[in-house]
């Protein structure tokens, strides 16, 4: 009787699996992000330096530099004193339009819409362009 052993087989790598794995998961995706609908552009906010954008008469214009102006008189940087003079040179307080620059801080931002809401605005509205 022979004792011998049974010849050793060796494993394929398993390597070849998961290459497979990642690569059908990497067409997966690219395939799902190209059926997808895209967001939108969302709003693209302009230039205030540019010397073709005309600021509409009813907004509060927010410079790069945090300044507020109104009809291109300046309001300083107070959001709350700000918001008060914009909204006494309203007819209708329920809609306050504020036109930023794309370079403004957007904490500023952010008191100000607030000021004009805390001030009477029902609605506040950021002013892009397309």
């Amino acid at each position: 009787m022979s004792l011998l052993t049974p010849p050793n087989r060796t494993r394929g790598d398993s390597t070849i699996g998961l290459i497979n794995i990642v690569f059908l998961m990497l067409i997966f995706f690219l395939i799902a992000g190209t059926i997808a609908p895209s967001l939108g552009g969302g709003i693209a906010l302009m230039r205030l330096s540019d010397p073709q954008t005309q600021t509409p008469p009813d907004a509060l214009v927010l410079r790069a530099d945090g300044q507020m102006e109104l009809d291109g008189m300046a309001l300083g940087d107070d959001a709350s004193t700000g918001a008060e003079a914009y909204l006494a040179s309203l007819t209708d307080r329920s809609v306050a339009r504020l036109l930023p620059d794309r370079d403004a801080p957007a904490a500023v931002m952010v008191q100000v819409a607030n000021a004009l809401r805390q001030g009477g605005a029902e609605r506040v509205v950021v002013l892009g362009e397309k």
